[in-house]
């Protein structure tokens, strides 16, 4: 394996890993170290990848976004019903969730509360991944209005707005709860009937 693809298979691991213990622990509760050796990576190196804990729990918050804004992508690419897309994705993670019998939650969620304004880049980088996903339920919630199935006296930006807010916060009562029955609710009230067209 030549050194440019071994330091980036390196720092894809750093970046799962680190993904994998800030969801279990928080940022503030998961130290270098432990990153360090899951990867079996010296610590001098760490500082070659990411500069500082800061940069790296910054990107982190890309890597972990990223397979979501993929995953939803190719719900609205594989589907002639953006509204439904919206459903089954959703639908999906509550699945997901379950099976992972409700712990973690949103690695978002969980460090917009532990960091939200104690660090400028992470903060930075929440924003950011927040964006692109809110974004990205817009561009579907538009087309659901091209379609006619959503309503059109909202804006796709505002459900998608209130879609993300809610869903956050069912997150955040899913965790304490150890139910999926907010996660329904939300999904329920906003994309089976809120967002509807009459």
């Amino acid at each position: 394996m030549s050194n440019v693809t071994q330091k980036q298979a390196n720092r894809e691991n750093l970046l799962t890993q680190g993904v994998t213990l800030l969801m279990q622990q928080g940022y503030h509760g998961t130290g270098l170290k432990e990153i360090l050796d899951a990867v079996q990576i010296p610590k001098g190196s760490f500082y070659n990848y990411f500069g500082s804990k800061e940069n790296f729990g910054a990107e982190v918050i890309q890597h972990y976004i990223n397979p979501f804004i993929h995953q939803l992508t190719r719900y609205l690419q594989d589907s002639d019903d953006a509204l439904t897309a919206l459903q089954r994705y959703f639908n999906d993670l509550i699945l997901e969730l379950e099976k992972a019998e409700f712990k973690g939650g949103c690695l978002l969620g969980n460090l917009m509360g532990e960091l939200g304004d104690s660090s400028d880049l992470c903060q930075k980088s929440l924003q950011s991944a927040l964006h692109r996903y809110r974004d990205l339920l817009k561009s579907g919630l538009a087309m659901a209005q091209q379609e006619g199935t959503v309503r059109s006296d909202k804006s796709a930006e505002d459900m998608a707005d209130l879609l993300v807010n809610a869903w956050q916060g069912a997150l955040l009562r899913m965790k304490i709860e150890k139910s999926s029955a907010p996660l329904k609710q939300c999904c329920e009230d906003l994309l089976g009937d809120f967002f509807k067209a009459r």
